[in-house]
C-alpha cells in the first residue's frame, strides 16, 4: 500500500499529514515556522523534520514506507528558493520522492472541490496563486512591497496604528479605533501607545492581534475601519482577477478560494467587496472559503501526484479522519459561494 505524505510549511507553523492512498489519514505532526526567509534554513528544516517525524510516530509508519512527500513552504518564491529548498528537503530523508511547491497552492487545493483553481491569502502576509484546467500554475512572489503587494494583517495592524496616530494629531478623523486599541493594549493614551512602539516594547503577535479589532470598528459603524477594509477587499479583487484573466478563467465558473486568519473577521464587508470586483471580471466564479487547514490541500496534491482521482470516497475518507483542529468550521455553509446579488455590505466601486 503506498502511503504519502502532505506538508504545509507556513510562516507561523508547519502541519504534516500522513495518509494511505485511500485516503485516510494516519497521523499528524505540528511545528513551528519552516519559512527560510524568517528564521534561516537550518532552523526551517529542523521545524520541518519535527512536524513529519511527529506524523510518522503517530502512525507506526518508518520515512522508508513513504513513496512520496509533497511540501508546500512558506518562502519558496525564487528558483533560487526552490533549488535550495529540494536540496535540503531530500537531505532530510522523510520520503522517496520530494515536491516543493509554495505553500499557497496548499491553502488552493484545501478550499477547492476540483483541481483548478484561484485562491488569495490575506493572512500574516498576502500572496496568491492560481491553477487552469489545463494543470498550468502562477504564484506571485509574495515579497511584499518589492513585489508589488500590499495587505494582510502585517500591513492592516501598521494601518490601524497609522489611523489611531493621525486621529490623535489632527491629520485623520476620529475612530473608534483609537479606544480599542488602547484598552486591547493597557495603554492609558496615544502618548504611551507611541512611546511602547518607539522603544520596541509591543510584540509583533498583539500588534496582530489588533485587526480584528478593524473589523469590530468596522461592524459599529466606524467610517475608518469600514475604508480600510474596503481597500483590502478591493486588494484581494483586484488580485483574483488578474490570477483569473493570467489563466483564462475569467468566463468559467471558477472557484476564488479566499483564505487566511483576516478573512475570519468580524462582519461581511471584507468578501462582499472583494465578490463584488471578482464577479465585475468573472460573473459566472464562485467565492468560497475553505473547508480544511491547507496541509489537507498538501495531501490532495500528494494524492494527484501519484497518480490518484480526488475521488468523492477519498475526499469523504480524508474529512473523516482529519484531526479536528484541521476542520475550519467557521467558513459557514452559506458564505462558500458568495452570489453578487445578495452582497449589500459594500460599497459601490
Amino acid at each position: 500500500m503506498k502511503y504519502l505524505l502532505g506538508v504545509d510549511g507556513g510562516s507561523s507553523k508547519t502541519h504534516a499529514l500522513l495518509a494511505e492512498s485511500s485516503g485516510r489519514v494516519l497521523g499528524f505532526g505540528n511545528s513551528g515556522s519552516a519559512n527560510h526567509q524568517s528564521y534561516g534554513l537550518q532552523s526551517a528544516m529542523s521545524q520541518l523534520e519535527l512536524a513529519v517525524n511527529l506524523a510518522y510516530e503517530r502512525a507506526g509508519i518508518s520515512p522508508g514506507q513513504v513513496a512520496l512527500g509533497y511540501f508546500c513552504l512558506a518562502g519558496a518564491d525564487l528558483s533560487e528558493d526552490f533549488a535550495m529548498l529540494q536540496e535540503a528537503v531530500e537531505a532530510l530523508h522523510l520520503a522517496g520522492k520530494v515536491i516543493i511547491k509554495n505553500d499557497t497552492l496548499a491553502a488552493l487545493r484545501a478550499g477547492l472541490s476540483r483541481s483548478w483553481g484561484v485562491v488569495v491569502i490575506c493572512g500574516t502576509g498576502f500572496n496568491a496563486a492560481g491553477r487552469s484546467p489545463d494543470g498550468c500554475e502562477i504564484v506571485l512572489p509574495g515579497l511584499g512591497l518589492i513585489s508589488g503587494d500590499w495587505g494582510g494583517g502585517g500591513e492592516l495592524s501598521q494601518e490601524v496604528i497609522r489611523a489611531v496616530m493621525r486621529a490623535w494629531d489632527g491629520r485623520g478623523q476620529p475612530t473608534l479605533l483609537t479606544n480599542l486599541v488602547l484598552a486591547t493594549l493597557e495603554l492609558p493614551s496615544e502618548q504611551a501607545l507611541l512611546s511602547k512602539l518607539y522603544h520596541d516594547e509591543i510584540d509583533h503577535g498583539q500588534l496582530l492581534d489588533l485587526v480584528k479589532l478593524l473589523f469590530e470598528a468596522a461592524a459599529a459603524g466606524d467610517e475608518v475601519a469600514r475604508e480600510l477594509i474596503i481597500q483590502m477587499g478591493t486588494e484581494v479583487g483586484i488580485t483574483a482577477n488578474a490570477l483569473l484573466k493570467r489563466l483564462a478563467l475569467e468566463h468559467t465558473d471558477a472557484e476564488v478560494v479566499l483564505g487566511g486568519s483576516v478573512f475570519k473577521g468580524q462582519g461581511d464587508l471584507l468578501i462582499d467587496t472583494a465578490s463584488q470586483l471578482i464577479h465585475q471580471v468573472a460573473p459566472r466564479a464562485r467565492v468560497v472559503r475553505p473547508r480544511f487547514e491547507p496541509v489537507a490541500g498538501a495531501l490532495l496534491l500528494a494524492l494527484e501526484e501519484a497518480g490518484l482521482k480526488v475521488t468523492p470516497q477519498r475526499l469523504a475518507r480524508l474529512s473523516a479522519s482529519l484531526p479536528e483542529m484541521l476542520l475550519l468550521k467557521d467558513n459557514g455553509e452559506g458564505k462558500r459561494d458568495r452570489d453578487p446579488r445578495n452582497c449589500t455590505n459594500f460599497l459601490l466601486i
